[in-house]
């Protein structure tokens, strides 16, 4: 069992118990074990140039006692994130997502900044069933698969094209242990696994352009990015 839980400036998926994770966070990257994932919302004031940002983190996940936590950092308002439960044919994916696109870019280019800007995509998902380290591989490319089609269809226009991710989105992705090998489109891991992340990625890019964006367009600012 797992459960969200909110605190901003934290939001903390607790996966139930410990289990392998797959991701590229800030904190405790690659493959490891770990019983929640965070995320720590962010300005651009709380990271000032020249600031060593994951000893930063490192600093206030101990005086919570979550060091060995897997963690995100982002300047969405945490408390905008999305869930989404699927189940195929037994298998069943959770996804919690926060969406923030105000360092959008589009795959394979990029767009010059003035100034940083730290709205990022951050998703965590957990999947019920048994997997091998190579089926966890396969499943993280199938979430950034479904990150990608929902932010393409939610049609962020760029100089460079339309927006397919930001500059520094992150996933990760929980499994217990286990033997299976695939987790790709046909089979009901990857099914389950891409429709929570998309459902999830899309309403957070739908209520950042009803919110942010909107604002953004107005020349009011980045704020909750």
């Amino acid at each position: 069992m797992s459960a969200v839980m909110l605190a901003r400036p934290w939001l903390t998926f607790d996966l139930g118990r410990e289990m392998q994770v797959l991701s590229w966070a800030i904190n405790r990257p690659g493959f490891v074990m770990a019983r929640r994932i965070l995320w720590r919302e962010v300005r651009n004031a709380d990271l000032p140039q020249g600031m060593d940002v994951r000893q930063w983190l490192k600093g206030e996940l101990h005086a919570r006692g979550e060091d060995g936590c897997v963690a995100f950092l982002t300047s969405r308002d945490v408390t905008c994130y999305t869930q989404s439960t699927v189940t195929t044919e037994g298998v069943t994916a959770e996804s919690v997502a926060t969406v923030g696109l105000s360092n959008a870019e589009r795959v394979g280019s990029r767009v010059e900044r003035q100034m940083p800007d730290w709205g990022t995509i951050n998703i965590a998902v957990r999947l019920s069933c048994g997997l091998s380290q190579t089926a966890l591989i396969e499943a993280i490319s199938i979430a950034a698969q479904a990150r990608t089609a929902a932010i393409i269809e939610a049609g962020l226009a760029l100089p460079t094209g339309l927006a397919t991710g930001t500059g520094t989105d992150c996933i990760a992705v929980a499994a217990p242990m286990g033997t299976e090998e695939y987790a790709g489109l046909h089979t009901s891991i990857g099914a389950a696994l891409g429709a929570a992340v998309y459902d999830a990625t899309t309403r957070g890019a739908q209520e950042w352009k009803s919110d942010v964006g909107s604002r953004q367009k107005a020349g009011t600012g980045y704020a909750g990015s």
